[in-house]
């Protein structure tokens, strides 16, 4: 497979604060007691994938990820690491090394080092290559927050929060992306369309059309293009916010769409062009599928938007919208809009395809992009997804380390996991949890639906529910902890009661 593969790893990201440090970034963060990048590097090399690039935010943290890779993979995988600025955001880190990207096809597995799944690169690939796509998006089932119970995890970050899910427009064969919008700007008009998909036969056209409007965050079309739109809209295209953006992508060298220099990618192309881009997901990708029928991915409709004439720009947009729309029932639309007006073909407009594959429901896929996505993959990764955890459950369906010690009457339950030299006192009990390396654990003590890492100390006593502690923390004797994060090397004092809170070192 003649693939170049980027894993995007991150640095300390924000969102994941107090779990990640200078000491412990993102890539490195443990999923059932290994680094969440691990998931990435093994599902990859079980491809035959092992030339990579590893692209981490700072400099300290790329020695760290780094060294750990060089460790763990050693006569496995060749990986160069590549050090760039932090908070350059996805597509910035890309553009920074650019000069690293020189095969003719490029899958970009855009994971921050978190995506956790059994999707296979090669499907992806093999579905870019067989409609000659542009670039090819991989899809997954939204995955379903929240432990399996009624106590809740991850602090503050609670599964009642709504989820940063997309709005996805799909052609017919649900082959082709005809329209997206991701992320947060998405997040209010989410509840509003999984409503209207609910109830459709009985909501006016108007309505539905409206929200894809405000999803757009353009205003509402005027006649001629509304009605064409609103009836092709309705008829053929697949509205979808169940779907989430799993961060790996192809994308097509640029030698038939550029007429540039050849061994580029359409994605250096688009980086160079448009130095304002930050993110491939809300940049780069609603991009390419909005300029699929336009000439030359419109650079002259490009540079309208950039020189201020929004408004010709916006004109253009809905007119290739309900183009794409009113063709999408055919198997080749995008031959039909590469077409002049009327069906004249005299000077014929190169256009590109934005593909999807979508993964199989019964496939796991999820991203560590958040504290409760962290609690999730672990409850998973030892319980529905245990298969990608490497390890293997006893008779009890847990994983207890051979060196691990329990003390009399304590009870290790389902889905749970102790890890190498930790020991536990007498009439303890964890359920639905995941305990790390070396802790250190007194007695009468109750973790549920929980994530402790490595060289914990816990005293007699204690009650940890829903909550995440990192490596090093010590809670004192009679410590309640309920849906907190513990950040590394603090100190619980002894008798302290905590909700919904994060405590960490000033």
């Amino acid at each position: 497979m003649d693939f170049q593969v980027v894993v995007l790893a991150g640095g300390t990201s924000k969102e994941l604060i107090p779990l990640v440090s200078n000491e412990v970034p993102k890539a490195l963060l443990p999923v059932a007691n290994r680094p969440v990048l691990s998931y990435v590097l093994e599902l990859l090399e079980q491809n035959n994938l092992k030339d990579l690039i590893v692209v981490v935010e700072g400099e300290d943290a790329a020695l760290r990820v780094g060294g750990w890779i060089s460790s763990a993979y050693v006569d496995r995988l060749h990986v160069e690491v590549a050090a760039v600025p932090e908070d350059v955001g996805t597509a910035g880190a890309l553009r920074a090394i650019g000069h690293h990207l020189t095969a003719h096809d490029i899958l970009v597995g855009v994971v921050s080092g978190d995506l956790v799944c059994d999707v296979p690169p090669g499907a992806v690939a093999a579905a870019h290559r067989r409609h000659d796509a542009v670039v090819t998006a991989m899809l997954c089932s939204a995955p379903v927050s929240g432990p399996s119970d009624s106590a809740s995890s991850g602090g503050k970050d609670k599964a009642k929060k709504p989820g940063r899910y997309n709005i996805i427009g799909l052609d017919p064969t649900r082959q082709f992306m005809l329209f997206i919008a991701a992320g947060a700007e998405v997040e209010k008009d989410v509840r509003v369309q999984k409503s209207i998909l609910r109830a459709v036969g009985q909501v006016c056209k108007s309505q539905l059309l409206e929200t894809l409007h405000s999803s757009l965050q353009t205003t509402p079309m005027r006649p001629p293009f509304c009605g064409i739109v609103e009836e092709n809209f309705i008829q053929n295209m697949e509205i979808r916010a169940d779907l989430m953006d799993a961060h790996l992508y192809a994308f097509k060298r640029s030698e038939s769409l550029f007429r540039l220099v050849a061994q580029r990618s359409v994605l250096q192309d688009i980086l160079d062009q448009k130095e304002n881009f930050h993110s491939l997901r809300q940049d780069v990708l609603p991009f390419l599928v909005r300029s699929q029928l336009r000439s030359e991915l419109s650079l002259d409709g490009a540079q309208a938007e950039e020189n201020g004439n929004d408004k010709a720009a916006s004109l253009d947009n809905k007119v290739m919208l309900s183009q794409l729309m009113a063709n999408a029932s055919s198997q080749s639309f995008h031959e039909h809009g590469a077409m002049g007006p009327n069906g004249f073909v005299p000077f014929p407009r190169k256009t590109h395809k934005c593909c999807v594959y979508i993964a199989s429901k019964s496939k796991y896929c999820a991203r560590l992009n958040s504290i409760q996505a962290f609690s999730d993959i672990n409850r998973d990764v030892i319980g529905e997804a245990s298969h990608l955890s490497g390890y293997s459950f006893s008779a009890h369906n847990n994983i207890i380390h051979p060196s691990a010690v329990l003390g009399s009457k304590t009870t290790v339950g389902p889905q749970c996991m102790l890890g190498e030299g930790s020991q536990m006192g007498d009439k303890c009990s964890v359920k639905r949890s995941v305990l790390g390396r070396h802790c250190r654990i007194g007695s009468n003590v109750k973790v549920v639906n929980s994530v402790i890492m490595d060289h914990v100390t816990i005293g007699d006593g204690c009650s940890i529910q829903g909550s995440v502690i990192c490596s090093n923390v010590q809670l004192q004797d009679r410590v309640v902890l309920k849906d907190c994060q513990v950040g590394a090397g603090f100190v619980v004092s002894a008798g302290s009661e905590y909700k919904g809170e994060s405590l960490a070192k000033k």
